[in-house]
């Protein structure tokens, strides 16, 4: 009898701590918070649709005095678990924006002034490293480097590296 009572408090035993490291949640919505070329903070929102994959799209926007634009960026990744709560992730994606650009100099001389726009298109690869709290809470570091298509003006290089911290809220 005290071994049937010891094996159910075993499997129990197991099944729970199995339970408590699934710790990636169906949803998570935050900010991922980097360089990406001007843009600075972005809306990010993932979504787990298998066992190790997910989703994430990431929403960022510029308005200063100069420069408006925005950039939507969609990543399919890849996740493995390193040991509770800690996770690496990899994945590519592509994404699209535009941009305005206008320099007034107000000194009277419209030679000097600058005025342009456009649109964007670029390919995306992504690896990080995340920790998912008990806590309904996951931060993590990234670098995403995008490779631009069509960007004369926005970035003279065509390649635009990113490193970026997020932090989101699960459910």
């Amino acid at each position: 009898m005290k071994k049937v009572i010891l094996s159910i408090c075993l499997l129990l035993g197991v099944t729970v701590s199995v339970e408590a490291q699934e710790v990636v949640s169906k949803n998570a919505i935050g900010l991922r918070l980097g360089d990406n070329d001007g843009f600075g903070g972005e809306v990010s929102y993932q979504r787990k649709i298998f066992t190790n994959n997910r989703l994430e799209f990431d929403l960022g926007w510029r308005n200063s005095n100069n420069v408006d634009a925005v950039k939507l960026a969609g990543l399919y990744q890849w996740y493995w678990n390193i040991d509770r709560g800690f996770y690496w992730y990899a994945g590519v994606g592509a994404g699209v924006g535009s941009w305005r650009y206008d320099y007034n100099r107000n000194d009277n001389n419209p030679n000097n002034d600058f005025n342009d726009n456009g649109a964007i298109l670029f390919a995306a690869g992504d690896i990080g490293i995340e920790y998912n709290f008990k806590i309904p809470i996951q931060i993590a570091l990234d670098f995403r480097p995008e490779i631009y298509f069509n960007s004369d003006d926005y970035r003279e290089e065509n390649f635009g590296p990113d490193v970026a911290l997020s932090v989101r809220y699960k459910f």
